[in-house]
């Protein structure tokens, strides 16, 4: 942008000169001349547009050659239609210093070393808040990538861009929670905006649809927290899950039954599962079932409900009169807080609620329940209260806070450990052959302090075999570890708080 901005200086300058030394008859001429430059400047526009597609796919030598041949075919078209006086020829003289410093231009940014990755989030729409926490996600784990932070102990941290210099610009995108729009804008950001990779999309449903572009392209898409088990079951080649899956998180659920049952004598048998009807909560629902047949519960209600519902009577009214000992939920967003609420306005509680990566991770919402979030379980994969845990995030949590105001939750920093694990793929790949890179993200066991645990590796569909959660329980406005036994800090409170008694 500097560049074309002196270009512009630089002709403003010249033509205020012309204006005093020449006839009104010269600027008529000149002006009669600005045509073909701003051919050439035209030109040299599609040049710094197109660069990074040219640069993965070797074109540049080509273009460069018809390039020059337009701008030799306009020189020539200026000899011809000048005449030999004076003043004319100080036109054309004038008019070829521009052609030459535009074309310089256009050369300086072709030079730039440019990586565009698409994000693509619910930025609008009822889960606006977690979109836009994966966003600035995305973005701090680029700040960390793009310059140098020795401070900072995680991978590519020391040192400025990845192969040799080259920088990461987001295109962010959004979705507003609806498939065919997901759909729609991956094939936007990678056929118009020319984006090497997309990272997205939160709910599952939009992942399904927008992943598979990115398939048919043969083009890499990293998901963060997109949890639904079915996105890696499809058999794809480019694309990769940091976050546990929901299958995995329901096997947590019912182990956690069966140790409350054996430890602490709670006697749980029944469950109800509550879920929005979408690709995430239909798939979290046929998890939770499978896992509680494995493990010889029952399920007694199954309540599927509308995402962005109003008004949730019908489905709580459902579950109160199932009483189930234990709830699941797959409740995402503003959903999970008018769930929460109208539990209350019925003056019901199940004994126990284990949820599924929803509203329950999210800090905002448990800071808007206040009270009434408390003694909620569910599966969480990083908290603040995981500090000691996972030293590593605090310094990238710092530029993550400067954006938001809230330190990372659960779903947005699995959104950071998905561009920096890309990152570090395409650095030891050593190119930006898509195939090169996939093989290299497989390939490998990756360094990840943001996650917990430390790793991250790909199995065949995708899935990264390292994802680690634990069970926590919202006390007092904090999420304590209460599961597995040897990472817990505080006790279960069982069973819930009656509404009435808090």
């Amino acid at each position: 942008m500097k560049y074309g901005c002196f270009v512009i200086l630089l002709f403003q300058i010249i033509k205020s000169c012309i204006n005093i030394f020449f006839s009104l008859k010269e600027l008529f001429y000149l002006s009669y001349l600005i045509l073909p430059i701003s051919t050439v400047t035209i030109l040299n526009y599609y040049l710094i547009s197109a660069n990074f597609k040219l640069k993965t796919e070797g074109g540049v030598r080509k273009y460069y050659k018809s390039f020059y041949l337009s701008l030799e075919n306009i020189l020539i078209f200026l000899r011809r239609k000048t005449e030999v006086n004076f003043c004319k020829k100080i036109s054309v003289i004038v008019l070829t210093v521009l052609l030459a410093v535009t074309v310089a231009s256009g050369a300086a940014f072709a030079q730039e070393k440019v990586i565009k990755i698409g994000t693509l989030f619910p930025l609008t729409g009822s889960v606006a808040l977690a979109g836009t926490r994966c966003k600035a996600a995305v973005e701090a784990a680029v700040e960390v990538i793009n310059n140098a932070h020795p401070e900072i102990q995680v991978p590519l941290a020391g040192q400025e861009g990845i192969l040799d210099g080259y920088k990461i610009v987001l295109v962010h995108a959004d979705h507003q929670g609806k498939a065919d729009i997901a759909k729609a804008e991956a094939e936007r950001l990678f056929n118009q905006e020319k984006v090497y990779s997309i990272i997205g999309c939160y709910n599952s449903a939009c992942t399904a649809p927008a992943s598979l572009v990115a398939e048919r392209e043969g083009k890499i898409f990293m998901c963060g927290c997109s949890s639904s088990a079915a996105l890696t079951e499809r058999g794809l080649e480019y694309f990769f899950r940091m976050a546990p899956t929901d299958q995995t998180e329901s096997l947590e659920f019912c182990e956690v039954m069966e140790w409350m049952n054996e430890a602490k004598g709670a006697n749980v048998q029944t469950i109800g599962i509550i879920y929005e009807n979408t690709e995430f909560g239909k798939h979290a629902a046929d998890e939770g079932k499978a896992a509680a047949a494995a493990a010889g519960f029952e399920v007694v209600a199954d309540v599927p409900f509308s995402p962005g519902a109003t008004n949730m009577n019908s489905e709580v009214q459902t579950l109160k009169a199932k009483n189930p000992d234990v709830v699941f939920g797959a409740c995402l967003g503003g959903d999970y807080t008018l769930w929460v609420r109208t539990m209350k306005q019925m003056d019901w509680l199940p004994k126990m609620c284990l949820n599924y990566c929803t509203g329950y991770q999210d800090p905002v919402i448990t800071q808007q329940l206040g009270d009434d979030a408390n003694y909620f379980m569910g599966g969480t994969g990083y908290a603040p209260e995981f500090a000691e845990l996972m030293p590593a995030v605090a310094a990238v949590e710092k530029i993550y806070e400067d954006m938001v105001d809230v330190p990372f939750d659960s779903d947005s920093i699995q959104e950071a450990v998905a561009v920096l694990i890309l990152a570090q793929a395409i650095e030891k790949a050593g190119t930006l052959d898509y195939d090169a890179v996939r093989d290299t993200l497989y390939a490998n066991e990756w360094d990840s302090p943001l996650s917990m645990g430390g790793k991250v590796a790909f199995v065949p569909g995708g899935q990264n075999s390292k994802a680690m959660s634990m069970i926590t329980q919202l006390q007092g406005g904090e999420y304590k570890r209460v599961y597995p036994v040897d990472l817990a800090t505080d006790e279960v409170v069982f069973p819930m708080i009656p509404w009435n008694e808090r």
